[in-house]
């Protein structure tokens, strides 16, 4: 019989062969085989588990339940090839789950993020090598605004990926490791246009990687770079106290597309219940209800639906 360790091996590479990206179980999951290795317990109990998922004493219970889940669906896998494997049952380490209120952009100040962006400080000891790192930023921000990709998707669209003159994102690996296409309009087709060819003239001969969205080194864009950058503009045009640790997402960005869609889609006259599906798919959503959470809180969607409500309620029976 294999022991934890090569079982959970196995067991990562089975679920990432069926296109789960397994990450935080990847470093959970031999941090619980350590766990039960200088217990020298050979097999899973829920109590070992439990004790486990609690270790972090001051952690949120979201994370007690989060690590608890990882050893759950592991034990339910390992229970084909070792009977005395305990199951943990569900709803040992029960908790409310929390999301961050989204904070809904104007289009003033969609305008003044990408303005501020576009004319952000450079140093200049490094005015030259970071000549394009304004616009590439630009560029990431305006996408995420009118697309509702994730930070993450538009961090690994490579060159390929573009297609400027269908005006489809190709989107590789997204969430639970799908692929879908995303359409742009004819202005963003435009923008991105002008920042490719600044790109080229930029980097010339020299080497870069293919992504669309490169960094001074010319390697794909650091996620924590990228958060800075949008910090750094934030406080510029004051969406953010000069030492806010909270504020507006890039993450609400995407909260924005999805509200601005069905709002569009009110005031054209069509029946946004039934286009509800197809946003879920540009959103890259598995299940539609997961849509209808980015569809909250929003004053103008709210108005949008009483009018036509209202609309219903004064037609002649």
């Amino acid at each position: 019989m294999n022991t934890l360790r090569q079982s959970i091996a196995e067991y990562l590479a089975l679920r990432r062969s069926l296109g789960f990206k397994m990450n935080d179980a990847a470093r959970a999951l031999p941090d619980f085989a350590k766990f039960m290795e200088r217990r020298r317990a050979v097999y899973i109990t829920q109590a070992l588990a439990l004790r486990w998922a609690q270790i972090p004493t001051h952690a949120q219970p979201s994370h007690w339940a989060s690590r608890l889940c990882h050893v759950r669906q592991f034990a339910r896998y390992r229970s084909a090839s070792d009977p005395r494997t305990q199951v943990p049952a569900l709803g040992l380490l029960p908790f409310q789950p929390k999301r961050a209120r989204p904070y809904l952009y104007t289009d003033e100040e969609i305008e003044q993020l990408l303005d501020t962006t576009l004319h952000m400080p450079l140093s200049p000891k490094h005015r030259n090598t970071c000549a394009l790192l304004p616009w590439v930023y630009y560029c990431l921000f305006g996408l995420l605004s009118v697309s509702g990709l994730r930070l993450g998707e538009a961090r690994n669209l490579k060159l390929e990926d573009v297609d400027l003159r269908a005006g489809v994102l190709t989107i590789r690996g997204g969430k639970f490791g799908k692929d879908r296409w995303v359409p742009i309009h004819l202005t963003t087709c435009k923008v991105l246009s002008r920042y490719i060819e600044r790109r080229k003239r930029h980097w010339g001969a020299r080497p870069v990687s293919p992504y669309l969205l490169v960094s001074s080194w010319g390697n794909r864009l650091d996620g924590a770079q990228v958060h800075r950058a949008f910090y750094a503009a934030s406080r510029r045009i004051g969406l953010r106290g000069a030492h806010d640790s909270h504020g507006p997402r890039l993450h609400d960005l995407r909260h924005r597309f999805a509200t601005t869609t069905l709002v569009n889609w009110y005031r054209s006259k069509q029946d946004p219940e039934r286009r509800l599906p197809l946003l879920s798919a540009f959103l890259g959503h598995v299940h539609v209800a997961d849509t209808q959470w980015y569809l909250s809180g929003s004053p103008e969607l709210m108005r949008e639906a009483m009018r036509r409500l209202e609309h219903r309620w004064d037609r002649p029976s």
